[in-house]
């Protein structure tokens, strides 16, 4: 069976040792690109979000290079993400399509439902139980590793002295993970790459402002989505922190109810726990972040999302009782890199002279 599914990020290294492990033929899907848009602004419904979009197009093109099955993530609760395997399998369908879209619910929602999913993609690949346990390991521990790099390369990039050496430096570290077939094998490989990181020219005497990262999951994760801003406020000289990586989430979303914890910190502003998505989250880290000392915030979004709606309309009471600035980037099909970066310069520059006159402000109180 010719299996693909979204791309999100850095995790389809692990996806596809996964679908290959299980005894399939893995059709990696491209990083989503102006074609990938464009395919999914012309078959989606006007209304629908950008995350909505780029996977209808990405779920084309795996289909042109031979794509049987798409695996892909359902959801609960308000947010109509939870909803977008039964719109993308209609308007498939509608086109035409062969393609197969099959989602995987949380566990805590249908345990069986998954566990029904999880037994026909294993009968399909002709392996047993215990392979699977242990190619489930294995991709696990991958999907850890590439979230570990990633993070550190984060911390590296504003020191870089050559633009550009740490996003080389990760393309290389992820080469080896890529490679890696054992649990020992990827530990070697994310050591390798973080001493990697570790090695690269850096001037250490900066002192980069830091930004939270907040938002939607799929703008979040995805680079393209969000044109790259994570490496271009690094590029800038500021350390940033994302609030979600797949590892944190996927054990959130499979193992505990992750959102308790968040909750009680946003519940000041939002005695409601199920607004969808990740809006409650968006609240709770940034209270987080200010407690942590970050400089600022930048909430990403896509257009017409509303939990990340309510949530904006409840940062700026967030922001003037933290006293911590907050960017927010509603992105759709028209958002454009070049206005992404201007805008992120100016909210840089801002960080910039507010932490300048509260520098000043102490030494003068001194």
């Amino acid at each position: 069976m010719k299996i693909s599914f979204p791309h999100m990020g850095h995790s389809f290294i692990a996806f596809k040792w996964l679908v290959e492990h299980l005894g399939h033929e893995c059709i990696v899907p491209p990083e989503p690109s102006k074609k990938t848009l464009d395919l999914g602004v012309r078959y989606s419904p006007e209304f629908a979000c950008i995350p909505f979009k780029i996977l209808m197009g990405t779920y084309l093109e795996a289909e042109e290079m031979g794509a049987e099955v798409i695996l892909t993530s359902g959801g609960c609760g308000p947010c109509r993400a939870g909803y977008y395997w039964v719109m993308h399998q209609y308007l498939l369908e509608e086109m035409g399509s062969k393609l197969k879209v099959v989602a995987f619910e949380p566990p805590m929602l249908d345990i069986r439902d998954f566990w029904k999913k999880l037994s026909w993609i294993r009968k399909s690949g002709k392996v047993s139980w215990k392979h699977f346990i242990e190619v489930m390991k294995i991709t696990w521990e991958k999907i850890k590793a590439i979230d570990d790099v990633e993070i550190h390369s984060h911390e590296i990039r504003p020191y870089e002295i050559n633009r550009g050496d740490t996003t080389r430096a990760v393309a290389r570290a992820l080469e080896q993970l890529d490679q890696a077939d054992t649990i020992s094998q990827i530990k070697e490989a994310r050591d390798a790459g973080v001493k990697l990181l570790d090695e690269l020219p850096r001037d250490r005497g900066r002192n980069p402002l830091k930004i939270g990262i907040i938002g939607e999951i799929y703008v979040v994760l995805e680079p393209s989505a969000n044109h790259y801003l994570q490496i271009m406020l690094g590029e800038m000289g500021v350390q940033t922190h994302r609030s979600i990586y797949l590892s944190g989430y996927a054990r959130e979303s499979t193992i505990s109810n992750g959102g308790e914890a968040i909750y009680q910190v946003a519940k000041p502003y939002l005695d409601e726990l199920c607004i969808g998505g990740h809006g409650v989250n968006s609240i709770g880290e940034t209270i987080l972040y200010a407690r942590h000392g970050f400089d600022g915030v930048v909430q990403l979004a896509p257009f017409s999302c509303i939990p990340e709606i309510v949530a904006k309309s409840i940062i700026p009471s967030v922001s003037r009782d933290f006293d911590i600035p907050v960017l927010t980037l509603f992105i759709d099909e028209q958002t454009g890199k070049a206005g992404v970066q201007t805008r992120l310069e100016a909210f840089v520059d801002l960080l910039e002279m507010r932490r300048q006159s509260k520098e000043e402000a102490a030494r003068l109180v001194v």
